[in-house]
Parts: structure tokens; sequence; C-alpha cells
């Protein structure tokens, strides 16, 4: 059924109105206790945690191995609503240390012959702040306290590459202690000069800072992984995977969106991806230490995608491209998929 009003319905609206029309509804329905249980109970019901012995990098077992990645819940406004539809975990943000609006629309379209969307949205956020204040909300709950989390962190349009490790500092001292993990992105498109701080002489002290932001404000080690870019050549992906193994970071999320595609500005998530970060997990996986995990993303459309993943060397999966396209029954199966249930 969803498929069909999709097809029918969705595609003929404008993509980005229909993303926060989304994450309104599931926002409301995560907000809402019967509602919520209800979908917990079905759609959300019938997995264990993930397996991997490597997410010891973790304080607490990370619920399911499918996880939402970074870029629908961008305010943390839903995760309840995320989490009861059967993620095993969710990642909220881009989030910036200032408030930001984001490129000139349109920056988001479907490309449905390809099942993919391009997007040049530019981290339009609320803010660090706002974030962390819902974030300490819903940790004030016991549902917000079970549920597991990730923030994802990116540059300030406005700050200076020079100030970026500042720049990162501030948003980490905001949402660290309400985080599982942290996630410094430094791999979207749609930023001028962001990819730049994925060469390690500009990453290294931006892993410092947060890191130690981080403990200050949360009183614990918090886990920090970089996400990186399909795009990065072999020898730029070892040159990260060496850093992330002498600073002892907990990991690297590979990958986010390319840009090499023909469609137009802005970068390409979905399945046209899922080749290229099955070989970037695999790069990882092969430099980085045995107690370091990997995040995959990039092409998941049903379990056997994902079981290629994690065959590849993921330890966890994300995703966001293919929930749109088959809605809200699909995470829970692939995750129920993945434990044999």
């Amino acid at each position: 059924m969803y498929r069909t009003f999709y097809d029918k319905v969705l595609t003929h609206t404008d993509p980005e109105m229909a993303h926060h029309q989304a994450v309104t509804a599931i926002a409301a329905a995560g907000a809402i206790e019967p509602v919520r249980r209800s979908l917990k109970s079905t759609l959300g019901a019938g997995f264990g945690p993930a397996e991997s012995t490597r997410l010891s990098v973790f304080y607490r077992p990370v619920p399911g191995t499918l996880g939402l990645a970074a870029g629908m819940d961008k305010d943390a406004k839903a995760v309840l609503g995320f989490d009861a539809l059967g993620f095993g975990f969710v990642e909220v943000g881009t989030v910036t240390a200032l408030p930001q609006p984001g490129n000139e629309k349109p920056r988001l379209w479907r490309h449905t012959d390809v099942r993919a969307f391009r997007n040049r949205m530019g981290f339009n956020n609320d803010g660090a702040e706002a974030a962390g204040v819902r974030l300490a909300t819903l940790r004030g709950t016991v549902p917000g306290r079970a549920a597991f989390v990730g923030v994802n962190i990116g540059k300030s349009k406005v700050t200076a590459l020079a100030d970026a490790a500042e720049d990162y500092r501030a948003s980490t001292r905001q949402v660290a202690r309400w985080a599982d993990y942290l996630t410094i992105n430094v791999s979207s498109p749609n930023t001028p000069g962001l990819r730049d701080l994925q060469d390690v002489d500009a990453l290294r002290p931006i892993v410092h800072v947060v890191r130690e932001e981080a403990a200050r404000v949360a009183h614990r080690d918090v886990p920090v992984i970089v996400k990186i870019s399909p795009d990065l050549s072999s020898s730029e992906i070892a040159d990260i995977a060496e850093m992330a193994v002498q600073e002892r970071i907990a990991g690297i999320c590979a990958t986010n969106t390319t840009l090499g595609h023909d469609y137009g500005p802005g970068g390409l998530s979905g399945a046209p991806v899922k080749q290229r970060a099955r070989d970037v997990v695999g790069l990882l996986r092969d430099r980085l230490a045995d107690d370091q995990i990997v995040i995959g993303v990039g092409g998941i459309e049903n379990a056997d995608d994902a079981r290629a993943l994690l065959s590849a060397g993921a330890d966890l999966l994300q995703s966001f491209t293919a929930f749109v396209y088959e809605g809200p029954s699909w995470p829970g199966a692939i995750n129920r998929s993945l434990t044999g249930r």
C-alpha cells in the first residue's frame, strides 16, 4: 500500500515539503504514548541487539543493526517515532554550532528511476543549542533514555576553515552530554570547503577538540566517529584510517553522498552508491584496528544489501533513502531479517 501511495501521490509533491511533513508526523506518533507503544510492538518489534564484538566501543548494547542515517531528523524532533518504527538507533543532525537556513531552494530532488535522492540542503538546522535542549528533554524520559542516539555535527557555513575545530567544539559542548556517540561530519558536498577537512592535517585537531570537549561536558568518554565521502581515493581513505588508529577514535562512518553523477548540483544517495559504499567499507575494515567499528551507509534496499555491507566489514548500518522509498514498515523488517526473525 505504501509503495502505491508513494508512486501515485508522493512523487507528485515537493520532496522537501514531503520530508518535513513526514518528520512532523513521525514526531507526533512518537510523542503520543499509546501510538508509540502500538508502533513499537508491531512495526518495531521482534529483533535483537547488534552482535558485532567490536561494539564494545559503546557503553551499552546497540538495540539493532540498522539505524537511521543523519539528515532525516535534523533537529532531534522525532527520535522516539523513528525508534518505534524499528530503527535500532537514530543519528540526528547534522547539527551546526550556529543556526542556519541552508542553501537556497530547490535543494532536494527525487530520482525514482535509479531509486535515489539528490540534495544540496547545506546543513539547514536550528543550531546545536536548540538540539541540546531537545535532547535533554528526550533523555529526561524513560523511553528517551532507552533510545540509542548519535549526534552528527558539522561546520557552520559562516565559519572559516581555519576556525573549524572551535566551531565543532561549540557544537560538542551543547550536545555531547546527551549522545551515545558523536559523528564528525566532514564529508557533505553542500557546505563550501567542508570536504577539505578530510585531509588528515585538518581533521586531526577537530578530532582532538571534539573528544576533549565531549569528555569535559559529559564526564565520560563519548565515542567519536568520523563520516567520510565515497569520492575519496583509496590512498586518502588509507590516510584517514591511519589517523583513526593513531587517535584511537571509535570508528568511521562510510559513506556520505557522492558527487560522481550527472544529475545536477548536490550529492546523490541511494542505490547508485551501493557498490562504492561496499568498497569503502572493505578498505576501512582492512586498515582499522580490530576494536574500531565501521558504520556502513549507502544503497541498502533490502536484507541482502544489508548483509553484503556487513560481509564487507561493517559493524552497524544506516539508511535514509530506502526508508523513504519503502515506507514505515521497512526498518523493522530489515532488522528482524538480520537477526533471523
